[in-house]
């Protein structure tokens, strides 16, 4: 048996002891670790936020060796106060550790630990105003707080729903001096005109501001609970800068044609009366007997781009989030009944990316997880990628689980490539692979050094497929998985002035 937090499960409370005892829902506060009802049996869990709803106070839990997807606001009936609660321990011993030990002394040209701590905590906090932005589906990739699911079942899951890519925001030249020669009364002065409330922090994501990826900033805690998005009920994984008054409703309604968002159901009623959207606003550029694409401009269609960014940042972690959707092309997928175009997933590209990427975001929505909507979406941005003419790739780096969906993707094809050039009795190269799928050579290799089938042989690189991997082939040929069928792609590559590629403000 693996011990705690070796799959990526979150244990709570630290190592040192605490002390024990009764708490009841007035005294319970953030940092206690209490037990907590989850799927019929209680568990440990750290409290980590503490709201006040229309239906009463709530509790932000994460759970004993279970994933931070996992965590969840639960009600004061969920908690067991018959047992002790483990307070947290005081902050003022740690303090007082502190100031016995002196720091060295450090040379002006040696920046100082103090001074690499800010920087360590900068870096992954908001970026500063003078910063050029980052693109706004750009993915945060930070390995050390990536978690894999607890379950095979949610890896898999949440790996076929959603990848995330990116970078993660620099930090200025002037965010890397601490002057020594502060007072504490002038070092906490200057703290507290650089701070700022819960609520203007999420208006500063939400409209200019980028996501955060340090624990214990606001971003670690989901704001909404529940929401209502067609047939369907949703609980979201993670923080979106949807605004603060919606994280006090039990539940969020959405239309799932113009993704609007409300926080009681009579103002929903009210706009689905009204709302005459049945599909989303772009060019339908391509449809089968299954899905359709659109193409949609976030120029053109700023509020609702803007509006499917919220909807899927409450299911994508690691990611810096910009409100300007104007230098990206949204290539949605829908499903078709009576009633219109259902929304199924997405991915997104910038119109002209300098490092070749054909996709920056992509994300299937959980109610369509695990049914091969993901490959659809890999697929039909590759297709594009050969109709115009480029060799495509998914922003980098990717993280693991993003990496491994496209591994698989990648595999699949490559495998079938090389028999069908065995079975042709045709030399193959990697050139010529990349060539034939739309692949960069650095993803044909990198693929085929993950899965052991490079071996140097005799003064030659060769390029041998395993007979597992043949068997794998075989097995995944009875199986009947959705494709798309490239003749039935109705689309030219856009052309954009300078203007319109960049941010419009």
């Amino acid at each position: 048996m693996s011990p705690p937090g070796a799959n990526g499960e979150s244990t709570v409370g630290s190592d040192a002891p605490r002390q024990k005892g009764k708490a009841n829902a007035d005294t319970l506060k953030v940092g206690c670790i209490a037990w907590v009802i989850k799927d019929g049996q209680p568990r440990r869990a750290e409290i980590l936020s503490i709201r006040d709803t229309k239906s009463g106070r709530q509790f932000y839990c994460n759970f004993d060796n279970f994933n931070k997807r996992l965590d969840e606001w639960v009600p004061v009936a969920r908690i067991d106060f018959n047992q002790d609660v483990e307070w947290p321990n005081p902050e003022k011993e740690k303090q007082k550790d502190g100031k016995t030990k002196k720091a060295p002394a450090v040379s002006k040209k040696q920046p100082s630990k103090k001074a690499q701590k800010k920087v360590a905590k900068r870096e992954q906090s908001v970026a500063s105003e003078g910063q050029t932005p980052h693109p706004w589906a750009e993915f945060v990739e930070s390995q050390p707080q990536v978690k894999t699911p607890a379950k095979t079942d949610d890896a898999e899951d949440k790996a076929n729903a959603s990848l995330e890519f990116g970078g993660t925001p620099g930090v200025g030249p002037d965010e890397m001096e601490l002057d020594e020669d502060e007072t504490p009364a002038e070092r906490a002065k200057k703290e507290r005109a650089q701070s700022f409330s819960r609520e203007e922090e999420i208006e500063k994501l939400r409209t200019s501001g980028s996501m955060t990826q340090n624990p214990a900033e606001i971003s670690r805690i989901r704001n909404i609970s529940r929401v209502e998005f067609g047939r369907y009920i949703l609980f979201p994984w993670y923080f979106s800068p949807y605004p603060e008054a919606f994280s006090q409703e039990d539940c969020m309604f959405i239309c799932e044609f113009c993704l609007s968002y409300y926080g009681d159901l009579k103002s929903f009623s009210r706009h689905r009366q009204k709302c005459t959207l049945q599909h989303p606003p772009g060019n339908e550029i391509y449809r089968d007997d299954f899905v359709s694409f659109f193409e949609i401009d976030g120029r053109r269609q700023r509020t609702w781009c803007r509006n499917l960014c919220l909807l899927s940042k409450m299911f994508l972690d690691h990611k810096t989030l910009y409100y300007d959707v104007d230098p990206f092309l949204f290539y949605v997928m829908t499903t078709r009944d009576e009633h219109g175009n259902h929304l199924i997933g997405y991915f997104s590209k910038e119109k002209e990316s300098t490092d070749g990427y054909n996709v920056a975001c992509i994300l299937t929505l959980p109610q369509y997880q695990r049914k091969g909507y993901g490959r659809l979406l890999i697929q039909f941005s590759y297709e594009l990628s050969k109709i115009e003419g480029k060799l495509g790739s998914p922003e980098k780096p990717l993280s693991d689980l993003g990496l491994l969906s496209y591994r698989q993707y990648w595999s699949e094809n490559i495998i079938e490539v090389l028999l069908q050039s065995s079975e042709r009795e045709e030399k193959c190269t990697i050139e010529g692979i990349a060539s034939a799928l739309s692949m960069t050579t650095q993803d044909v290799e990198h693929t085929l050094q993950a899965l052991k089938m490079q071996v140097y042989h005799k003064g030659e690189h060769k390029i041998v497929v395993p007979e597992k991997l043949i068997k794998q082939r075989e097995k995944s040929k009875l199986k009947q998985k959705r494709i798309i069928e490239p003749d039935l792609i109705q689309w030219k590559p856009p052309v954009f002035t300078a203007a319109s590629r960049t941010w419009g403000w």
